[in-house]
């Protein structure tokens, strides 16, 4: 299974924006560092874009151009429709309930076990999570204190498409999120138009 390594925070200054959510991500950014300080091609720019995109979600080239042939194929907007598949990921709703602090984190207890989707163990981090599934940590998982600590210091950061139970440790996808409610920086327009061109 092959998922992005390497160092989170220079990823972050290269790409010029913070696709990890860490605070101190770009603390070390200096102007003319980011390749967004650059004068771009257009086909540049949507190349950043794209590249962004695949951060902010930790998803390989792969795995990436198959959502987006999969998203073209929908009735909503080609970049909408990404966006939203990629939400939808099971490490990405188990970071955005709040038991991981990190994508990477997430990925990690997707993977180990600790995550259970309607009662059944899943460790594919890409499994798409669907309306009305109920996402919770494994019983012996609850007793970790680093999960535990993550999920009620997280428990004010809420989106309006999930719901969280603290008593449960779970949490569940009430509907799609839609564009404005999904907290990244990017284009997807320009995502949507580096593909078409291919």
């Amino acid at each position: 299974m092959s998922k992005m390594m390497g160092p989170r925070f220079k990823l972050c200054r290269r790409l010029g924006l913070n696709v990890v959510g860490h605070p101190k991500a770009m603390k070390r950014s200096t102007p003319g560092t980011a390749r967004s300080d650059k004068k771009l091609s257009a086909y540049g720019t949507q190349l950043l874009e794209k590249q962004r995109l695949k951060a902010y979600y930790g998803v390989m080239e792969k795995q990436f151009r198959n959502y987006v042939k999969k998203a073209m194929k929908e009735k909503d907007q080609t970049g909408y429709a990404l966006i939203k598949k990629l939400e939808c990921r099971l490490d990405n709703l188990t970071y955005r309930l709040g038991f991981a602090n990190s994508i990477r984190q997430a990925r990690q207890m997707v993977v180990h076990g600790h995550i259970l989707v309607n009662g059944q163990k899943v460790d594919i981090p890409s499994y798409s999570v669907n309306i009305g599934d109920i996402i919770s940590l494994k019983e012996r998982s609850q007793k970790n204190t680093m999960f535990k600590d993550n999920f009620s210091l997280n428990l004010l950061n809420q989106y309006p498409y999930i719901s969280k139970d603290e008593n449960t440790f779970s949490g569940t996808l009430l509907r799609y999120p839609k564009r404005d409610e999904i907290p990244i920086e990017i284009n997807d327009v320009l995502v949507v138009e580096f593909y078409s061109k291919l």
